[in-house]
Formats: C-alpha cells, structure tokens, sequence
C-alpha cells in the first residue's frame, strides 16, 4: 500500500536515494517520500534533502517511514516544525513544515 498520493507526479531530488514526488494543490506544494524500508543513513539522507526543498517557503515535506526518526527531531532547530501520525502496518507519517522564525537549521551538516 501506498502512502503517496496517486496524483502526485516524480520529481529528480539532489541526494536523494528514493523516489520523490510532488503535489501541488491549492497553491501550496507537498514532497512526499517513503524511507520504511530503507535503513540507515537513507531516512536522514533523503529527510535532509526534502527539507532543502521547504526551506523558506510554505510548502510541506511529507515522509513516510517505518519510525519516528528521533536522531532527526533532535538536529532541528526553531525554524523547522514536524508533525507525527501513525499508518497502517505500524509505519509513521511525518509532516515538515518551515515555520520561519529565527532560529536556522543547518541543513549541511544536519547528518553528522
């Protein structure tokens, strides 16, 4: 089962490692990816890529994995905010959001 809307369309992502889509709807764009069944460093890998994406704008980052990546909840700052919700099979969708206060995320270094 996919967690992928059907209308979204396959876009090229720098560094990713898996598929990426978009789907633009009401004037607002959301990247979806799926890491839950990819190990590690994929998940960090391609979560750090779609962030560049959002960066600075209103758009959502949409990421379906197999668990809540707390390393990476860890390295954001202020600027980026995340929602979590439970799938089916156990899996977790998470919603990245670029709140815009001060406080910046160091997207280049976030994976060391």
């Amino acid at each position: 089962m996919s967690f992928i809307p059907k209308e979204a369309l396959k876009i090229d992502v720098v560094g990713a490692t898996v598929d990426f889509f978009k789907l633009e709807k009401d004037g607002q764009s959301s990247y979806y990816f799926d890491t839950s069944k990819c190990g590690p460093p994929d998940p960090m890998v391609n979560a750090v890529s779609g962030l560049k994406l959002i960066k600075g704008t209103d758009d959502k980052l949409v990421m379906i994995n197999h668990k809540a990546p707390g390393g990476l909840f860890s390295k954001l700052g202020d600027d980026i905010s995340y929602e979590t919700e439970m799938l089916e099979g156990g899996l977790v969708k998470i919603i990245f959001s670029d709140n815009g206060s001060s406080s910046t995320t160091d997207l280049e270094n976030i994976s060391h």
